[in-house]
């Protein structure tokens, strides 16, 4: 990124904690539309959100959920939208899922116009909160079949859709670089890098962390975009120099410690000051998707 491009900032809205774990979160429809606006209003220029069962209020990946409201944010602001797939290995996706199960919603909004980037996470990790460890309750794997990954890059290079890779592992980006080179023609990926204070994957989210991933994506795809993001972490410490070093930002009560009292939107506006006190200035979606179109 030149020093000239603007940053993308991105908002996850929610993730799949339930609002047992993160009270904050939106979760009706009404809530998921009124913050996105609101986020996008403050400058956030990409959307991530999960669909939550109305009736459980669990995550739930329906195109049915999913649609409407994406209708609704879309018709209101041209932010970019974009949701999940089940997260297998927690209790929401216990079963054994194809890749065509995992991705059945995201090929139906794709297919629909509604979306036009998806998760798709090139490797598999065990995720254990330190805090729960010694009660001897155990994390989960969170895994992604290879065969997974290609089910998504085979998307992204059929309709032309952004693969967004959440790197919480090192392998993560060697394997999503060298798949990508696999499916020419797919879009350029953006590497989200995932760094973790609460969780004991990856690295903690420190500036040296972050340049361990840089020199990693400089020999493996030198020209993506990257931001910095996470789970169970306080992004704000690794902003300004995410954004010195060329890249972009994620915040969001997905990505924040359990119990996170700084709702979506506060947290937008914090991130957008700090990036404009830099002397930077926000992208919008329309310059987000040039700058995609360029790679």
């Amino acid at each position: 990124m030149s020093s000239s491009e603007p940053v993308w900032l991105e908002v996850a809205l929610n993730g799949p904690w339930s609002r047992q774990r993160q009270p904050g979160i939106p979760v009706t429809a009404d809530e998921i539309v009124n913050e996105a606006l609101a986020c996008a209003a403050e400058g956030a220029s990409i959307i991530h959100l999960h669909a939550y069962d109305p009736i459980t209020g669990r995550q739930r990946d329906d195109y049915d959920i999913y649609a409407p409201i994406i209708e609704r944010i879309r018709s209101q602001s041209d932010v970019i939208c974009y949701g999940t797939l089940p997260f297998l290995g927690d209790q929401d996706a216990l079963s054994p899922m194809t890749a065509l199960q995992r991705f059945s919603a995201v090929e139906k909004l794709v297919r629909s116009g509604l979306v036009e980037w998806s998760v798709v996470d090139p490797g598999s990790t065990h995720i254990a909160n330190y805090d729960e460890l010694p009660q001897g309750k155990e994390g989960f794997l969170y895994s992604n079949p290879e065969s997974h990954v290609r089910y998504g890059l085979e998307l992204a290079q059929t309709f032309g859709i952004t693969p967004s890779y959440a790197i919480y592992e090192p392998g993560f980006m060697r394997l999503g670089a060298a798949l990508h080179r696999a499916y020419p023609g797919a879009p350029i990926p953006i590497f989200r890098l995932m760094f973790t204070s609460q969780f004991t994957f990856g690295f903690p989210p420190k500036p040296w962390a972050m340049q361990a991933y840089l020199e990693l994506l400089e020999l493996e795809c030198p020209s993506a975009p990257w931001m910095v993001a996470g789970l169970g972490v306080e992004i704000d410490t690794l902003i300004e120099p995410a954004v010195e070093h060329g890249g972009h930002v994620r915040v969001g009560l997905e990505d924040a410690p359990f119990g996170h009292a700084i709702s979506n939107v506060d947290q937008v506006r914090a991130a957008r000051r700090k990036i404009e006190s830099m002397g930077k200035s926000l992208a919008t979606p329309a310059e987000v998707r040039q700058r995609l179109r360029a790679s």
